[in-house]
């Protein structure tokens, strides 16, 4: 029997914490929409899912990425963190890399994220398992936020001639992204210390 669900929750954590608490309760992904998750029964926690943010690939990065996963047997699904039901969006990447930086309807605009699905076989979920990939799926996050925090913080100065509030309220939003980016870049600092004492 399928179900259906809406899931209206956060961004990554929350998501995938919310696809593994469904399969422990005995639900397998077997479609995913713009809102709608479709599952299937299955044994309870006989899957475990892992998700990726792959918005800053090109299309045929993010295809050759999903051939390697479904080789090494996972099933990987695309899910959009858009809502926008209209034809012809583009949208700018800054943070991206090469053709990745333009998404388009036909490239990976809502196709941004990977939900990553394996047989669940008692070890840990995790797709990035050397440091070297762990502290580059970070560096990619601290970019992303860094070009956030650039670009408020540069309309806070340009719209200080104009409007003190308007320049205010911009200047506190770039304050408020400026905390993940610390975040991020502490846990690569980290990261990084570990990995050279392990050398």
């Amino acid at each position: 029997m399928v179900k259906k669900y809406r899931y209206f929750g956060g961004f990554l954590n929350s998501q995938e914490k919310w696809l593994n608490d469904m399969a422990k309760k005995g639900y397998r992904l077997i479609k995913v929409g713009k809102l709608l998750y479709e599952f299937e029964a299955c044994l309870p926690g006989q899957y475990q899912y892992a998700l990726e943010f792959i918005a800053e690939k090109s299309k045929n990065e993010a295809s050759q990425y999903k051939d390697f996963l479904e080789g090494c047997g996972y099933t990987v699904f695309y899910k959009n963190i858009n809502l926008s039901y209209s034809v012809g969006k583009v949208r700018f990447r800054p943070w991206a890399k090469g053709s990745g930086k333009l998404a388009t309807g036909s490239t990976t605009y809502n196709r941004e994220l990977f939900i990553v699905e394996k047989q669940n076989d008692g070890k840990p979920f995790e797709l990035h398992t050397t440091a070297k990939d762990k502290i580059e799926y970070l560096e990619k996050w601290r970019n992303i936020w860094f070009t956030y925090f650039a670009m408020f913080a540069l309309m806070s100065i340009l719209f200080v001639g104009f409007s003190i509030l308007a320049s205010i309220i911009l200047g506190a939003i770039g304050l408020v992204i400026l905390l993940p980016l610390i975040m991020y870049q502490a846990k690569i600092i980290k990261m990084k210390k570990e990995a050279d004492m392990e050398e």
